[in-house]
């Protein structure tokens, strides 16, 4: 068991070497946090120290490398939103994909490799959703962003909640008279062309509408009795 005027000397020694390597890892991946990795380091190398053993050969320095980049490694992975399950799933299915593309000309579908390899689609689907996006890239295939910049967020927000409350309003309607309003006011259709996509006459789906608005105005009244004073 070292001292511990000893142990803090070693602590301090190696200190410039968590550093080190900290900066080497943020120039390899810049998104990371160079504080985080140095902090991360730091249980590495203080690991080192406690259980370093000089008779064993290597010099302290070569054996405390090895701890903090395992130390930081781990700190990155933590922040992984994907499991490393996931990823090496994933990693794994892919080389074997390529592979199977190489030999017989084209690339296996995500289907076939299922079978393959089974859980590659649901860990392929957990990496998509773990990527972060980053305001420099195109935004992946399917998602979409407003591109009013100069709005107030307040109002933003506050629309939005709006937004939320009519769609749950509307939810509790009959379905007839719910599909009469989706169409009439978030489709445009005039209240003859409804009735003619639902197969009922101008006058009931008049009827319908009349009706989904009274029935939004009464479930209106009924969240605005329970909601807290």
């Amino acid at each position: 068991m070292i001292e511990a005027v000893e142990r803090e000397e070693r602590v301090r020694t190696l200190l410039p070497l968590a550093r080190r390597l900290a900066r080497r890892l943020k120039r390899l991946v810049p998104n990371l946090d160079l504080d985080d990795l140095v902090g991360d380091g730091c249980v590495g190398m203080i690991r080192a120290v406690d259980s370093f053993d000089p008779t064993r050969g290597p010099r302290l320095e070569e054996y405390a490398r090895r701890l903090i980049v395992g130390a930081m490694l781990n700190g990155v992975r933590r922040m992984d939103p994907v499991s490393e399950r996931a990823r090496r799933i994933v990693r794994d299915g892919e080389n074997r994909r390529y592979a199977i593309a190489a030999e017989r000309g084209d690339v296996p579908s995500a289907g076939e490799m299922e079978v393959r390899c089974p859980g590659y689609r649901r860990a392929v689907a957990a990496a998509y959703r773990g990527q972060p996006l980053s305001l420099d890239a195109p935004l992946p295939i399917g998602e979409t962003l407003s591109g009013n910049w100069s709005d107030d967020p307040g109002r933003i927000v506050e629309e939005r909640s709006e937004r939320e409350w009519l769609a749950a309003l509307i939810a509790g309607l009959p379905p007839r008279q719910r599909q009469v309003v989706l169409l009439h006011y978030f489709n445009g259709k005039s209240l003859r062309a409804v009735g003619r996509q639902l197969a009922i006459s101008p006058q009931r789906a008049s009827q319908l509408h009349t009706s989904a608005l009274a029935g939004l105005k009464r479930l209106s009244a009924r969240q605005a009795r329970a909601a807290p004073p």
